[in-house]
């Protein structure tokens, strides 16, 4: 039995080992790739890992290890990437960003304290420096390096104990996975399954990662009952009695940790089987010596690694009598030395099971004594965080505060907003235990604010509006006037952002108004008009939105506040738009483009970005539209607010649009995932755009996972059932399942019009595609003799049309004409309409190929198909060659398989040569004139008997004329020998012709 670093034979894991090797080999060929290695503790991840390593650098790859350290819910932020790049420092001096991940090295300082206390509201410039910088610069700076390494050799990333990650690491590391392409670098991670409960912080992150093509996830599970004793057997040194093998191996129950500890302690005569894997474990600690026993159990409340140092500082033991002690748990395999000056326990359940034997008091004064070591090492990165969790688990709760204030400020300035976040809740817990006297100089208002501030610019609008609901508690106890209405205007903005939430935010932006509006005019009062304009007009209620931007453009030029004045501005551009005042809305747009950028009103700067954008793309100027929105994304990515409200509109759009235009890896480029983990919603939001590339290349499984995955998300935002719902129905017509398509369809119908009823475009573009499905079933419904169920789908098609058509006329009464990208897809539903019950009017589909000739190349190619199929049933095949040619080329450029197959499909069937430079001829007919007849009598449900009588020929000659004409099918049965002729345009006459 093979044996390979800790001695643990590999015994039954082939199967994922297998898998892991074909993920470094495609790697090693240029392939990136990552394996997510899952499994309970001590089922064999450490080993699988092991066996990587020792394969990996036999190829000669660059193997780099990094583990997470378990210190509470914050962490250390990128503690386990430091340590992998700790292996090529000499690398890492040449990228100044990184210096951060090894202090001492003269990592750039972060954020003034006094500017964290002080800020109430959008932070300063200089703090979206910090954060852009630390988490931006940081995180490409990482990407940069191992893509260095990776030219010269492979390389390989282990991180291990993902369940330990801080915020920070899991953002890095979604980050590095959405971005494996073409580089020699496999990234192996590891995390205890069994440790992820229901509202575990990895859990989000797994979810988002599975879905990238280019990660896979490995699940090791426990030994069954012959490989366990397979296992025991190849792990022991002698022979083991038959009673013995049995009683470990089922007492492990598979866990090759558990099974390796047994024997371990049954091989030292430690007084027979303990009943427990606990007992077990501290019966091997219980073997040391007490300075021994008491050095472990001092290093269990340090964490699974311990540096040197700090053990030295909080242990009772003098330093030689220490080192003595270390020695022994060394030797007896308790502890293990690591790289610079630090211990480790062997296994993270030594640790935690001596942990867990601490006295209670015992505990606390260890963790004191933690704290009062961490607190000598001030202005060090990560000890706030470190400090923070000893404290508070010490009991001192006012240090545990102050700390973990600071830990926010500090994790803020590496650019980690969701630990940030983290740390700010801990602080908000603590708040009230703490007296006033042991509290940091901030009030929980600032830190509320601060906490919602957070939340909404790293993308979770739903702890955003938590804090500010929060925040809006605490001003009511007794603060001014204007104070309590900006709390509330927030709590309004917070609101607006998700839907089906207006009605919520109208009335708190209605509170707000009444609480100022008696008021002289301030800053404050030109902000909440702006918002009540801004949420009228959501509401539809036109004159009062007016109304209400105009005063708040007074009020701010009154008072020279430019960001009231610019959000003012941005409704009125709307407005305008909707009146047909396309220019003049764009004018305005610019303008307040222009007066937030002056003031560095970011979010409103945004705003305006995103519908100047949707201004060009609903008026057909699709180059203009992305050049918009790239440079809105670009601005959001520069300040550090890609995940607020509208950094994540413009992102949507931006991977709309790119698809739309055709550039199809700038748009799935567009809709990798976030940096960190957001809420479920902007997750659910992008990934429903990012699914129709996915479609439309033909990875039909990883769509229709998606797909299937989102629909526990329809509930968060209309967006998501309206996209998804879209991409559903696609991937079942492509897959010809239209009856599939069509419950898509009505599902996604249903539901958003529980929740107020879907957008103009959605409405009219969810009306085509299921129109689409109808016409495929009826059909279907017409080969097979089903009238009935040919009259159904043309019934429900004509409904569809019908719903299209009312919304175009009368479902946008405040936003003017219909745009080009709802005119096209009104345009496709009609000609849609016109393939149930036939081939579909050739002139109704060129009204379709002509109305997406705004830019929108691939649905411009899906309506040239059909207006080929129906040109070729009108026998018009020269100009059908034309458009089969063009969309052709279309879908070869996009990598579009679906549709290049259709196409080619239909070429064959009409006997058209897809290469303009060859002539087009008929083919040879395929069957005989017999074979033909025996074939239109078999597709009219005709007897092998009855088609010997009907052509005056013997039943056995029929029967050998229809195993011919299966063979030149490629088909088994009779039913599918006429469904293919059907499907190849082979059979078309419905009575049979005698030979």
């Amino acid at each position: 039995m093979p044996r390979l670093g800790s001695g643990i034979p590999l015994v039954a894991r082939g199967r994922e080992l297998r898998g892991l090797r074909a993920a470094f080999d495609a790697a090693a060929s240029g392939r990136a790739g990552a394996v997510l290695l899952a499994g309970d503790a001590g089922v064999g991840k450490t080993r699988m890992t092991e066996e990587v390593t020792a394969f990996a650098v036999e190829q000669g790859a660059l193997v780099l290890t990094g583990r997470c350290l378990d210190i509470g819910e914050a962490g250390l932020p990128y503690l386990p990437i430091a340590e992998a790049l700790s292996g090529v420092r000499d690398r890492v001096r040449d990228w100044t960003a990184l210096s951060r991940l090894f202090p001492g090295a003269g990592a750039p300082a972060g954020p003034d304290p006094g500017q964290f206390a002080a800020g109430m509201g959008m932070p300063s410039s200089g703090s979206r420096s910090e954060q852009d910088i630390g988490q931006l610069q940081l995180f490409d700076a990482v990407h940069g390096v191992l893509d260095d390494l990776a030219r010269e050799t492979p390389v390989v990333v282990i991180l291990e104990d993902l369940h330990w990650a801080d915020a920070s690491t899991r953002s890095l590391l979604s980050f590095l996975l959405s971005r494996l392409r073409g580089q020699k670098l496999f990234i192996l991670c590891t995390y205890r399954s069994d440790d992820l409960h229901r509202r575990h912080p990895l859990r989000p992150l797994l979810a988002e990662l599975v879905r990238l093509p280019q990660v896979e996830r490995i699940q090791l599970t426990p030994f069954g009952n012959a490989d366990s004793r397979l296992f025991v057997a190849a792990l022991a040194e002698e022979r083991l009695s038959e009673p013995v093998l049995r009683e470990v191996a089922g007492r492990s129950e598979g866990n090759a940790f558990f099974a390796e500890e047994l024997l371990a302690a049954t091989a030292e005569g430690g007084g027979g089987i303990p009943t427990t894997l606990v007992d077990v474990l501290m019966s091997r600690v219980e073997r040391l010596s007490p300075a021994a026993q008491s050095a472990v159990r001092a290093a269990s409340v340090g964490g699974r690694r311990v540096p040197d140092a700090r053990l030295r500082a909080v242990s009772d033991l003098g330093d030689t009598e220490l080192e003595e002690a270390l020695r022994e748990a060394v030797q007896h395999h308790v502890l293990v030395p690591g790289e610079g000056d630090v211990y480790a326990f062997r296994h993270a359940l030594m640790r935690e099971t001596v942990y867990g034997d601490l006295l209670p008091g015992e505990r606390v004064r260890l963790h004191a004594a933690y704290a009062r070591e961490l607190s000598k090492e001030c202005g060090t990165c990560g000890t706030a965080a470190a400090l923070a969790h000893h404290s508070m688990e010490s009991h001192a709760l006012g240090p545990a505060l102050i700390a973990s204030v600071q830990a926010a400020e500090e994790a803020e300035g590496q650019g980690a907003p969701a630990e940030a976040l983290e740390h700010l809740e801990r602080a908000l817990k603590l708040w009230e235990a703490v007296p006033a006297a042991d509290r940091p100089e901030i009030s929980e208002l600032t830190l509320l604010r601060r906490a919602s501030w957070v939340a909404g610019t790293s993308g979770d609008p739903e702890r955003a509006i938590a804090f500010a609901r929060s925040a809006v508690k605490a001003a009511d106890r007794g603060e001014d006037p204007e104070h309590q209405a900006t709390l509330r205007r927030r709590l309004a903005q917070a609101l607006y952002v998700l839907d089906g939430r207006e009605q919520e935010a109208l009335e708190n932006i209605e509170k707000a108004w009444a609480l100022v509006a008696d008021r002289p005019p301030s800053p404050d009062q030109a902000w909440v008009l702006a918002a009540y304009a801004t949420i009228l007009r959501a509401l539809r209620r036109r004159d009062e939105a007016e109304g209400h931007a105009r005063r708040a453009i007074e009020v701010a030029e009154a008072v020279d506040a430019g960001g009231p004045a610019a959000e003012g501005l941005i409704t009125l551009a709307i407005l305008a738009e909707s009146r047909g005042l396309a220019e003049e809305s764009r004018d305005m747009l610019v303008e307040a483009m222009r007066r937030a950028a002056a003031v560095e009103a970011i979010t409103v700067e945004l705003r305006a970005r995103f519908y100047l954008a949707i201004n060009f793309y609903e008026h057909g100027l699709l180059t203009d539209a992305i050049a918009a929105v790239d440079g809105g994304v670009d601005r959001a990515r520069e300040t550090g607010l890609t995940w607020s409200a509208f950094g994540l509109e413009l992102r949507v759009v931006q991977v709309v649009m790119r698809y739309a235009a055709g550039d199809w890896d700038g748009s799935e480029a567009a809709a990798e995932p976030p940096g960190h983990r957001v809420s479920s919603t902007v997750s659910a939001r992008l990934a429903a755009v990012g699914a129709h590339v996915a479609v439309g290349r033909g990875r039909f499984a990883e769509a229709e996972r998606l797909v299937n995955e989102l629909r526990s998300d329809w509930h968060r935002d209309i967006q998501i059932p309206l996209v998804a719902g879209g991409v559903g129905a696609e991937l079942a017509t492509w897959r010809g399942r239209p009856d599939r398509a069509v419950e898509w369809v009505r599902d996604a119908l249903e539901w958003v019009a529980q929740a107020g009823g879907p957008t103009l475009l959605a409405a009219i573009r969810m009306s085509a595609l299921g129109i689409a499905a109808h016409a495929d079933l009826a059909a279907a419904a017409t080969t097979r003799r089903d009238p009935e169920a040919a009259q159904l789908a043309t019934v429900e098609a004509r409904r569809l049309a019908d719903l299209a058509r009312d919304t175009a006329r009368d479902g946008r009464p405040l936003t003017g004409t219909l745009g080009p990208e709802g005119r096209a897809w009104l345009a496709r539903a009609e000609a849609e309409l016109s393939r149930v019950g036939g081939p579909g009017d050739p002139e109704l589909w060129r009204a379709a190929v002509d109305t997406f000739d705004y830019g929108a190349v691939y649905e411009q190619a899906v309506c040239r198909r059909r207006l080929a199929e129906a040109l070729l049933a009108a026998d018009r095949r020269d100009e059908a060659a034309v458009e089969l040619r063009l969309a052709d080329a279309v879908a070869a450029d996009l990598g579009a398989r679906p549709l290049r197959e259709a196409v080619r499909k239909a070429a064959r069937r009409g006997r058209v040569s897809l290469d303009e430079n060859v002539e087009t001829r008929d083919e040879v007919d395929l069957f005989t004139p017999r074979e033909r007849s025996v074939l239109a009598l078999v597709a009219l449900g005709r007897t092998n008997r009855q088609v010997g009588d009907e052509l005056f020929i013997s039943e056995k000659t029929v029967s050998v004329h229809l195993s011919r004409i299966m063979a030149k099918l490629g088909a088994s049965r009779r039913a599918e020998a006429v469904a293919v002729a059907y499907e190849r345009g082979l059979l078309t006459e419905q009575s049979p012709t005698a030979g």
